[in-house]
């Protein structure tokens, strides 16, 4: 048993010691008040007030909390009962006998006394009160004053250690199930310890709030990622999360992602915001778990990690650049030496393909090493979106008709012009390559969000992206065209991460649907 444990039920024994003697006050005084009213007493009337008196006096002096700690607890119940047993006998022979009711009291007082006693003291309690209700009988059978029923007496004597026995083994359960329930709290209690400790040491922020968005708990790296200039723990408790970022009423609505990319707070952190319900979503009353991640500092990780893949990507440049220039001299060579013209034609155009992919792939890598130098500027997006489409489209323009723009034309959007240019073309290109042909094929529309935001959804009518797909989509070199490079997917989410915005692809639907969020200002 725990120390915790044993301190538990030596409280417990302790109170359940002070009612015992709050009722033998009680009783005491009602022997001195009424005693005589209720018939006791009858015979040695004397006797009776100056034992009741006594059992009054010992009830007070006994009764107080410090006696306990000067007797110590067993001698102390030891010594109550023994008092209890002698008064309520010589009250019970100044009363009549056991005719007086005075035995069911006796039986009262052992069944509490068994509550608080240990071992076999309880057994001993009993035999005492055995012991003196048989000599009190004994006693009145020798004066002959008047018959005994020994029979009632004997089962009142059963009484006695039937009663002792139960209470002694209710307290002994009880006991067990304090014990238990004790070293379970202390348990629990360390439980609880260690996951506040976890809480409070967590990077991400962790929000409990209402369904009002009222919050209710909230850890110190939540302020922090909020932009309460002061942390601390019960800091955010009582604010409403939509007076600290309108963004939140969104969130808890659904109207945002739920795990998707926010601004928020008076610092605009970016960070990644995941909503759980603790019951059925929508439901009164439900409180929500709400986890903030700072996906800033991941994106400084992960440069770390692009910036320690970048060897890896160079040798694999190599690779790539060896095959066309492979290709580019044995075309060279065999030019030189033909001389039929359809053949040097054939081999020219071997050539120009070739050189245009290492062109391509040499341009896609300079501009993945431009991104740190984004000069973002609030640019009209309906207005720039419909510029480069008409340079798409300037020798072709029977292509027009595949793009519809639908887009606010005060919406803007606060990016480097090269980089937007880039990302839109590499985003149409692909669009382009996998829609259906039909007008109106692809679709640019935008969306005005919480917090000057903006997010620009590149849409087409193709087939759409396999589950495969999806996972390395925007993984350099990685490509489903047999002349495309693999790099322009993973360069314009790069251009957009340098202008701190998202490039991600929308949820499955009957087509490819790209968003590009970011702000509206710089």
């Amino acid at each position: 048993m725990s120390a915790i444990a044993s301190i538990a039920i030596e409280r417990s024994r302790l109170a359940s010691l002070h009612f015992l003697n709050l009722f033998r006050l009680v009783l005491a005084g009602l022997f001195v008040v009424a005693g005589e009213d209720l018939g006791l007493g009858s015979e040695m009337p004397a006797l009776f007030r100056v034992v009741a008196y006594g059992y009054v006096a010992s009830a007070l002096v006994l009764g107080f909390r410090e006696v306990p700690g000067y007797l110590g607890e067993a001698r102390t119940i030891a010594l109550q009962a023994v008092i209890d047993v002698a008064a309520l006998s010589l009250m019970m022979w100044a009363s009549g006998g056991y005719g007086s009711g005075i035995p069911v009291l006796m039986m009262v007082m052992l069944a509490g006394v068994g509550l608080v006693a240990e071992g076999r003291m309880v057994l001993f309690f009993a035999a005492l009160a055995t012991i003196a209700v048989l000599i009190e009988n004994a006693w009145r059978l020798a004066v002959g004053d008047q018959p005994v029923d020994f029979l009632k007496v004997g089962i009142f004597c059963t009484g006695f250690f039937g009663i002792a026995l139960i209470a002694r083994l209710l307290a002994s359960r009880a006991q067990a199930n304090a014990s238990l329930a004790a070293e379970r709290g202390e348990a629990l209690a360390k439980q609880q310890a260690v996951n506040e400790r976890i809480i409070h040491d967590m990077q991400d922020g962790v929000i409990v709030a209402d369904a009002k968005g009222r919050v209710l708990q909230s850890n110190p790296q939540a302020a922090v990622l909020l932009g309460i200039e002061t942390s601390g723990p019960g800091l955010l408790e009582g604010l409403r999360l939509m007076d600290v970022d309108p963004v939140f009423d969104e969130l808890l609505c659904g109207r945002q992602p739920d795990g998707g990319l926010l601004r928020i707070g008076p610092g605009g952190r970016l960070m990644r915001c995941r909503v759980v319900y603790g019951e059925q979503r929508g439901g009164e009353g439900s409180d929500l778990l709400i986890y903030l991640t700072d996906f800033e500092d991941i994106q400084r990780e992960l440069q770390q990690i692009k910036l320690a893949a970048l060897g890896r990507l160079t040798a694999s440049m190599a690779h790539e650049i060896r095959n066309p220039l492979s290709a580019v001299t044995q075309a060279a060579e065999l030019l030189r030496d033909e001389k039929r013209g359809e053949m040097q034609g054939r081999l020219v155009r071997i050539i120009n393909d070739n050189a245009h992919r290492i062109e391509r792939m040499i341009r896609d890598v300079l501009a993945l090493g431009r991104r740190e130098q984004g000069l973002p500027e609030a640019l009209p997006l309906a207005q720039f979106a419909a510029e480069v489409i008409e340079a798409r489209t300037f020798s072709e323009s029977a292509e027009r008709d595949l793009y519809a723009i639908e887009i606010d034309p005060s919406l803007s959007f606060a990016i480097d012009r090269a980089h937007l240019h880039q990302i839109l073309d590499n985003l149409l290109a692909n669009a382009r390559r996998y829609c259906s042909g039909r007008p109106a094929a692809i679709r640019l529309h935008a969306v005005a969000l919480a917090g000057e935001r903006v997010a620009l959804h590149v849409c087409d009518d193709g087939p759409g992206l396999d589950e495969d797909t999806c996972l390395h989509l925007f993984e350099p070199f990685f490509t489903t065209h047999a002349k495309g490079t693999g790099l322009g997917l993973y360069i314009a989410r790069e251009l957009a991460e340098a202008n701190d915005a998202t490039l991600e692809l929308a949820a499955a639907g009957p087509g490819a649907d790209f968003v590009l969020e970011g702000r509206q200002k710089p």
